[in-house]
């Protein structure tokens, strides 16, 4: 009993010095046995982490160099500032001082180059652009149109949130044991990319995929220095397994490693896919900012007899660099209330605030072309444009450049200020041509349109009668065309033209449709044809715009007065892969109604007061409510997709996260559950066992060296040095549990509850001297319930190779009690 006595009073007579030496050697173990090889490591895979995330950005800005500049500059800076800190030990106010100074001085020239002194030098500009950019920047970038320019206004969103995350990252790398936490940052500038981005999405498995393996085999490699860190640090005095053993084990972490990793890449590239494509994305830009309530503007098309009759000499605008048959266009219109044919703000694309002029599409294909417009006469919200423009230098004749709204999808542009006499723009145009071969073997391509209300009975019965046989998407809307074209007649109603009724209410396209012969003019024979093509499922809208006669010399010319007689109105059908394709179907203007049949002649009567004639026939307006219940739908589609668009991002997102963290919940939830049935299962030795091997789980997750061949008092005494603090508990459990296991009887219920107490206590206090993130790694360590399993199976061979021996003894012995003598033996070893 001495030598035990001794054991346990070694710990306890160490010099005060030696166990803070001892402490502080624990403590500094992880920092001191690294190499700079690994720092390297840790600082390169962190780089390319970051820089995934980075690359999100990349439509938001058009994909212009110098986001990435800002982007990876700040990187290398952000991590830089994290090695200095680490190095140096630097509190959190030091680190954020030299953090703001890092970003300051070096913001200009990554982030405000444009505002900078030789495109590098800090200056009153630059400087005050990034501190202001700071709160103001985030709004600025969601407001503004993709691409949204390099301004140090927008910039700073990629160079600020990536300067913050490398710095917060690195900082959680190399000043923590546990490499897990470092992934966060990583991640939230991977969301804050997705969040801040535009509806089109940069290459979304790919990158997600990437980042999934990039940082779970960096984890794994932490996680590996940890553990020989660690090892090396508990078991310096003890002894060390043999190299066969270590191989081993090392062969199984890296298979295992690498079974994680190929379900986590595939597991990523499936649901990646799922998660990413939609036909309708939502962004936040969408939603933050509400684009102009375009209910409250007139329908452009509510204008067009005007133009017709009132302004028909007067010149609205001249354009320069016009190709032959070029049309411009003033607005695209998709939403129909039984009134009038308008703009609908949420279809296709929203308007948004043009972030920069020079850059408005980046899909265009070959060079474009200059055209320049003066406007005149033409007065009006609606700027007069074209479908693919890749620039708009507007100069207001007011001095002040307007705020300009962009719908990039319908080629509309805006200025709430209205148009003035003077302004002036350059367009930098692409004049797409269609194939016709393309165009005869495409099908309807998918668009967002709004729902079409009160739409008359009679647009049906003429659609289907119409299409009829038509087997292909381009020979139906030819259909409609030609039928429209061959069977109407022309007229504007103007003074000695055929009566005909400007609008296209309900009630106008009922007349054109029902009536004896249809007359009408481009108005009223494009709306009635995007009303048949809508009801047979085919996406189109009706475009206003100008453009000059064929026969007009001034059709081609390099300059062009555009009169308000130039106005005409034609219909858009998407086509997928080939965008909006135009189709007149207005009558030839020679095409007018044929005269009325002669009457014949009548005797004259007595002139009589005729009763004055009847009034017009009314318009039908659709009920009051029908508006209401549209923007109410409206609304409702709106949170709706928000909600979808953050429950998509969150998803994306949680896929890596999820991978990390499934293990590690399992871990937990095994734990608990053994826990649980060493502490109700079986006998009262058994549970009091059970307490025991509770305790030395918890040693061997937190690292201490545990020798499976050696008593429970034995143990108890290897704890000492490592949980000092519970040495006496621990005395005292491994004596109880002795006693309980091998003296006579059974203990009672009372001593159970209170050896599992004292298991309590003892645990607590192991888990008091560490650590908080020692705490939280032993948590989810499963090395004890590996060593379970290896104990569980070492049991069971031994059990085997008794009975075995039993058996031998048995037929040795011809039945003369060798089996009664070996069993209680057999007994004994196993409950020992």
């Amino acid at each position: 009993m001495s030598a035990p006595k001794s054991a346990v009073a070694q710990p306890q007579d160490k010099h005060p010095h030696e166990k803070r030496g001892a402490a502080l050697r624990r403590r500094s173990a992880f920092r001191g046995s690294r190499l700079w090889w690994h720092f390297l490591i840790d600082a390169a895979v962190l780089a390319v982490l970051l820089g995934i995330g980075v690359l999100g950005f990349g439509p938001t800005f058009g994909h212009d160099p110098l986001y990435l500049l800002a982007g990876f500059g700040a990187i290398v800076l952000g991590l830089g500032v994290a090695v200095l800190g680490a190095h140096w030990r630097l509190g959190l106010i030091t680190m954020v001082g030299v953090a703001f100074v890092v970003y300051m001085f070096f913001g200009s020239a990554l982030a405000a180059s444009h505002e900078a002194i030789l495109g590098f030098i800090p200056s009153l500009s630059s400087l005050r652009g990034l501190l202001l950019g700071i709160m103001l920047s985030w709004k600025q970038l969601l407001t503004l149109a993709a691409p949204v320019g390099t301004s140090v206004d927008v910039m700073v969103v990629p160079y600020l949130s990536a300067f913050v995350a490398a710095v917060v990252a690195g900082t959680l790398a190399w000043r923590l044991r546990n490499a897990y936490w470092a992934i966060i940052p990583v991640l939230l500038l991977f969301i804050t990319a997705i969040i801040f981005g535009t509806a089109q999405v940069f290459l979304p498995v790919l990158r997600g995929s990437l980042l999934a393996i990039v940082a779970i085999v960096w984890l794994a490699y932490r996680h590996e220095l940890l553990r020989r860190e660690m090892a090396g640090a508990i078991s310096a005095n003890q002894q060390v397994q043999d190299k066969d053993s270590a191989r081993t084990s090392f062969l199984r972490r890296v298979g295992m490693a690498a079974g994680v990793i190929l379900v986590a890449g595939a597991v990523t590239m499936a649901a990646a896919p799922v998660l990413t494509t939609s036909t309708s994305r939502e962004v936040l830009r969408d939603a933050v900012i509400p684009p102009p309530d375009l209910h409250q503007l007139p329908s452009p098309l509510t204008k067009f007899r005007d133009y017709v009759k009132n302004e028909k000499d007067t010149v609205l605008f001249e354009v320069a660099g016009l190709p032959k048959n070029g049309r411009v266009r003033v607005a695209a219109m998709d939403n129909y209330d039984g009134v009038v044919f308008n703009v609908d703000p949420n279809s296709s694309a929203s308007f948004s605030p043009i972030g920069d002029p020079t850059a408005l599409n980046q899909d265009g294909q070959g060079t474009g072309s200059d055209v320049d417009l003066v406007i005149d006469g033409y007065t009006g919200v609606w700027i007069p444009s074209l479908l693919v423009a890749h620039s708009l230098r507007y100069e207001s004749a007011q001095g002040k450049t307007p705020t300009l709204y962009l719908n990039k999808e319908s080629g509309t542009a805006l200025n709430l200020e209205g148009v003035a006499k003077g302004d002036s723009y350059t367009m930098d145009v692409e004049f797409p041509q269609v194939d016709g071969n393309k165009l005869a073997g495409s099908d309807f391509g998918s668009v967002r349109l709004p729902k079409l209300e009160n739409v008359p009975q009679v647009v049906a019965t003429k659609a289907n009668e119409i299409v009829g046989e038509a087997d292909t998407p381009l020979k139906k809307v030819q259909a409609l065309e030609g039928a429209l074209q061959r069977e109407g007649k022309f007229s504007n109603g103007l003074e000695g033209q055929t009566p005909s009724n400007s609008g296209h209410s309900a009630a106008r396209i009922t007349k054109l449709l029902s009536g004896k012969e249809m007359v009408g003019d481009d108005e009223q024979y494009a709306s009635a044809m995007v009303l048949m093509a809508r009801h047979l499922g085919i996406p189109a809208r009706v475009v206003m715009g100008f453009y000059l006669d064929e026969k007009d010399p001034l059709n081609g010319a390099q300059n062009a007065k555009i009169k308000g007689a130039d106005v005409h109105a034609w219909v858009e059908v998407n086509f997928a892969g080939l965008g909006w394709v135009p189709f007149s179907p207005t009558p030839d203007k020679d095409h007018v109604p044929n005269p009325p049949e002669p009457q014949n002649a009548s005797k004259p009567k007595p002139q009589v007061l005729q009763p004055p004639p009847p009034p017009q026939e009314a318009a039908e307006l659709p009920p009051d409510s029908a508006p209401d219940a549209l923007d109410t739908d409206g609304k409702k589609d709106q949170q709706a997709g928000i909600f979808g668009m953050i429950l998509m991002i969150v998803g994306v997102a949680a896929i890596p996260i999820l991978i990390i963290a499934l293990p590690l919940i399992l871990v937990v939830v095994l734990k608990t559950r053994r826990r649980k049935k060493r502490h109700t299962t079986g006998l009262p030795s058994d549970r009091v066992g059970g307490g025991w091997s509770e305790v030395l789980s918890l040693a061997t997750d937190l690292g201490a060296g545990i020798d499976g061949n050696g008593t429970r008092r034995e143990t108890a005494v290897s704890l000492y040095s490592a949980f000092p603090e519970s040495q006496g508990t621990t005395a005292l459990l491994a004596e109880r549990a002795d006693a309980a296991i091998f003296g006579p009887g059974q203990p009672s219920e009372e001593e159970v509850v209170s050896y599992w107490h004292n298991v309590d206590e003892s645990v607590k206090g192991m888990t008091e001297s560490v650590g908080f993130w020692k705490r939280q790694r032993a948590k989810f360590s499963p090395r004890s319930l590996l060593a379970d399993v290896k104990s569980s199976a070492r049991s069971k061979a031994r059990e085997r190779s008794l009975q075995a021996g039993d058996q031998a003894n048995s037929n040795a012995g011809n039945g003369q009690g060798g089996t009664a003598k070996r069993s209680p033996l057999a007994r004994l070893m196993k409950k020992s």
